[in-house]
């Protein structure tokens, strides 16, 4: 049994028009089957954040221990920070920003991505930077209605890819049962 394969319940309780005799609204319940949610709210600030924690330790590496300017520290960062994610995804499931923020890396299958699927994954994280830009209003007494505009970067491309998925740690059990429970 994959993860992609799960299902939930759902129920749903739509109000009619109609009252009973006590005057209570009458209820119309429906019942969904739909795909299992992996994912989790804030994910993609969470995700952002740890990426920049694990290039943090890489970055001070370069630049005071090898003296290389900031510019070739950073870069150098980079793909320290796609091989060594691997590894660490491999092993334990986790790199050191994703273990702060209590998020491990599965397959399809529940496990941790073997280094093959764990190393496209990463490297593929260097295109998921690709913006999205959305416009909000915030109103306040002093200055009226004022538009903004927002930045989004999506990190999802790399896991649908992949087959992988980037759960809470406390997720881990459940959805182990949950795939138990299938076959």
């Amino acid at each position: 049994m994959r993860i992609s394969e799960l299902k939930e319940r759902k129920i749903v309780r739509r109000a009619t028009r109609n009252f009973d005799l006590g005057g209570n609204r009458i209820y119309n319940e429906f019942e969904y089957d739909l795909p299992f949610k992996a994912d989790f709210s804030g994910s993609e600030k969470q995700r952002e954040w740890a990426k920049i924690i694990d290039m943090i330790p890489f970055f001070l590496i370069f630049l005071f221990i090898f003296k290389q300017a900031p510019i070739l520290s950073f870069l150098f960062s980079i793909p320290s920070v796609v091989i060594l994610g691997s590894v660490t995804e491999t092993v334990w499931g986790t790199t050191l920003g994703k273990r702060i923020f209590r998020m491990i890396v599965i397959d399809d299958f529940g496990n941790f991505p073997n280094f093959s699927t764990s190393l496209k994954r990463n490297f593929l994280c260097l295109s998921n930077f690709y913006p999205s830009f959305s416009e909000y209003t915030t109103k306040n007494v002093a200055f009226g209605a004022q538009t903004h505009f927002r930045t989004d970067l999506s990190m999802h491309m790399n896991n649908k890819l992949c087959k992988t998925y980037i759960i809470k740690e406390i997720q881990l059990l459940k959805i182990k049962k949950l795939l138990e429970e299938k076959k």
